[in-house]
């Protein structure tokens, strides 16, 4: 295996199993509530005027699965709807009381898979972080182009 594979190899590695080990607790935590439910509120917490647009090229799904996931998530009261008065057009989000729940449980979570994971990160030097985030970023911009090259489109 040359280095390239080897990176490849471990990246996948290793977000397969910080995926695998943080969905149990998750799982539990957050029982009764769909993972794209979750990661939609996570986004919604964390932007100022979310919409159906901006939520489905953040989490690479289409507007209408988005759409229809904001629907049911309306109907179960996790987040509410609003207009700009200068703006009648577009709809946006908020995170009702019961999606401010779900988020900050969501939140803790993440603080505490991090604080677990601290003994990793506290050796790795400013040098490190700054070249793996070099190579993340070329790698990022070379998979947009190649998205943007295939016309691959989240509508």
């Amino acid at each position: 295996m040359n280095k390239r594979e080897e990176v490849l190899a471990g990246f996948s590695e290793v977000f397969n199993k910080y995926a695998w080990l943080n969905k149990v607790k998750m799982e539990k935590a957050l029982a009764g509530y769909a993972a794209s439910e979750v990661h939609c509120i996570e986004f919604i917490g964390k932007h100022k005027d979310p919409n159906v647009t901006k939520m489905a090229e953040s989490m690479y799904m289409t507007r209408g699965a988005i759409s229809k996931l904001t629907k049911k998530m309306l109907k179960k009261g996790y987040i509410e709807s609003y207009q700009k008065t200068d703006n009648k057009k577009e709809i946006y989000f908020k995170l009702t009381a019961e999606g401010k729940k779900v988020f900050d449980i969501h939140e803790r979570l993440h603080r505490e898979f991090e604080d677990r994971d601290e003994v990793v990160f506290e050796s790795v030097t400013d040098a490190q972080y700054d070249a793996f985030i070099e190579f993340l970023e070329r790698y990022n911009q070379h998979l947009d182009q190649e998205i943007k090259k295939q016309d691959i489109t989240i509508n």
